[in-house]
C-alpha cells in the first residue's frame, strides 16, 4: 500500500538520531568484551560470548542510516563539491584529532608507529587491503570512516541511479540489495581461511576483511539506506511499526550469538536494521510515540559520532591514561565499565560541542562575500529616488546605502 509522497527534508528524524547512540553502545560493549575487564575467566567468557558480535549490527546500522539520512536531506540543486565539503568537515577533523591522540598514546605505550601504517590510516585508505596491522591500526574504529569516505564519494551518482527507478519497483530493488548482502558470505567462503585475526581466533583475515571491512562491499549497506529513504519519500508504507521492528532487532541480536560466523557479521542484522529504520522514520513522519525522541536521548545521538571516535582509545589505553589496573573482580568490573561509559560520554560531549560542532558551523559552507556598498549622500540619494518615484524613501542617519551588486558565495576556503 502507498500513501501520499513525503516532501524531502519536511520531517526531522529525531527517532533515528536517538537510535545512533544505541548503535554506538553496541560497539562500545563489543570493545569491552575484547579488553579483558574481568579477572574471573567465566565472567570474561560470558562477556565475550554475549557482547563480542553485537557491535557488528551497530556498525551496519550506521552504514544503512548514512544512506537513508543523506537521501532524506538531499538538497535540490546541491552541487557535488558542496556536498563533499560538508561531509569532509563533518568526519575528518574528528578523525585527525583522534588519529593524533592515538599516535601519542602509541608512543607513550612504547609501541612503534611506521609511516606505512600511520599514513594510510590518516588518509582513510587503510582498509582497502587485507593487512591486519593496517586495518587494526591507530584509532581502530577509524576503519569505518574508510567506508564512509567511499559512500560520500559515490553518493551523487548512487542517488541519481536510484531516482531513475520507478516508484513501483523500489521494493524489488530493495529486496535485491538485501538478498545480495545475505548471499555474500557464500562468495567470501571461497577466500582462504588462513591466517586468522590474532585477537579473534575464530576470524579468518581475508573473509572478515571482505565481508566487514572492504569499502566496495559495504557500499551495499549504504545503497540499501538510499533505497529505504526513497521508499518512504515515494509514499510506500513501512511493513512494521516501531515496537515490533525494535523487537525484531533484539531477536536478531540474539540469533547473531549462535549464527555461523560468516552470516553473523552482516547478514543476520541487515533485515531487522532496515525494517527498524523504516519504522523509526515513519514514527517521526506520523508523529507517533517514540521514546527515542526524548530530548536527552536525541542529545546522546548528537554526540554519538564523537563517542564512537573516542571510546576505544579510552578503553584500550586506560592503564597509560589513568594508571589503573587492567582487570577486576566481576562486581568491580561492572562498576568500572559503567564509569568508563559515563567518562566516554562526557569526553564525547566536550569533543562534540567544543570541536566537532564548532568546525562544522565554521567550515561546512563557504563564507558569503558581500561586495562593497556604494554610499550615496542623502541629498543625492533623494534626488535619485525622486527621479524614479513620486514617493522617495526616507534615508537613515543622513545617508542611504545602495548595494553595488548582490551578495555572492565566496570561494571555498
Amino acid at each position: 500500500m502507498t500513501e501520499a509522497p513525503i516532501a524531502p527534508r519536511s520531517t526531522r528524524l529525531h527517532t533515528l538520531t536517538g537510535m545512533r547512540f544505541a548503535a554506538a553502545l553496541l560497539v562500545f560493549f563489543t570493545h569491552i568484551s575484547l579488553e579483558g575487564f574481568f579477572t574471573d575467566p567465566d565472567a570474561q567468557h560470558a562477556a565475550s560470548f554475549l557482547l563480542k558480535r553485537e557491535g557488528w549490527t551497530g556498525v551496519g546500522f550506521f552504514f544503512v542510516l548514512s544512506g537513508f539520512v543523506l537521501t532524506w536531506s538531499a538538497r535540490p540543486g546541491d552541487t557535488k563539491r558542496a556536498f563533499w565539503r560538508r561531509r569532509l568537515v563533518k568526519i575528518y577533523p574528528n578523525h585527525v584529532l583522534t588519529w593524533a591522540i592515538a599516535f601519542g598514546l602509541l608512543v607513550w605505550a612504547g609501541k612503534s608507529v611506521t609511516a606505512g601504517v600511520a599514513i594510510p590510516n590518516l588518509l582513510l585508505v587503510h582498509t582497502w587491503v587485507p593487512v591486519v596491522q593496517n586495518f587494526a591500526s591507530m584509532n581502530t574504529v577509524a576503519w569505518s570512516l574508510c567506508c564512509e569516505a567511499l559512500f560520500y564519494l559515490l553518493f551523487p551518482w548512487l542517488l541519481a541511479a536510484v531516482e531513475r527507478i520507478r516508484p513501483e519497483r523500489l521494493w524489488a530493488a530493495t529486496i535485491g540489495v538485501l538478498a545480495t548482502i545475505v548471499l555474500l558470505p557464500f562468495f567470501a567462503l571461497l577466500l582462504p581461511d588462513q591466517p586468522r585475526v590474532p585477537f579473534a581466533t575464530d576470524v579468518p583475515v581475508y573473509q572478515f576483511w571482505f565481508l566487514y571491512l572492504f569499502p566496495p562491499v559495504r557500499v551495499l549497506d549504504f545503497l540499501l539506506g538510499i533505497l529505504l529513504a526513497k521508499l518512504l519519500l515515494s509514499g510506500r508504507r513501512a511493513p512494521l511499526t516501531l515496537a515490533p521492528a525494535s523487537l525484531l532487532v533484539v531477536a536478531g541480536l540474539v540469533v547473531q550469538l549462535w549464527a555461523p560466523y560468516m552470516w553473523a557479521l552482516v547478514a543476520v542484522g541487515v533485515i531487522p536494521t532496515a525494517l527498524l529504520i523504516l519504522a523509526a522514520a515513519t514514527a517521526d513522519v506520523r508523529g507517533t510515540f517514540s521514546p527515542w525522541r526524548w530530548r536527552f536521548v536525541v542529545w546522546l545521538g548528537d554526540i554519538s559520532f564523537a563517542f564512537y571516535m573516542i571510546h576505544e582509545l579510552v578503553l584500550h589505553y586506560r592503564h597509560q591514561l589513568f594508571g589503573i589496573q587492567q582487570a577486576w573482580a566481576t562486581p568491580a568490573a561492572i562498576l568500572v565499565i559503567l564509569g568508563f561509559l559515563v567518562l566516554d560520554t562526557l569526553i564525547a560531549w566536550g569533543l562534540y560541542s567544543g570541536f566537532e560542532n564548532a568546525i562544522v558551523r565554521r567550515w561546512s559552507r563557504p563564507r558569503r562575500r558581500v561586495t562593497a556598498a556604494v554610499v550615496i549622500p542623502a541629498p543625492a540619494a533623494a534626488k535619485q529616488a525622486a527621479s524614479q518615484s513620486d514617493t522617495p524613501s526616507p534615508s537613515s542617519a543622513g545617508m542611504t546605502v545602495a548595494p553595488a551588486a548582490a551578495a555572492t558565495e565566496g570561494a571555498d576556503l
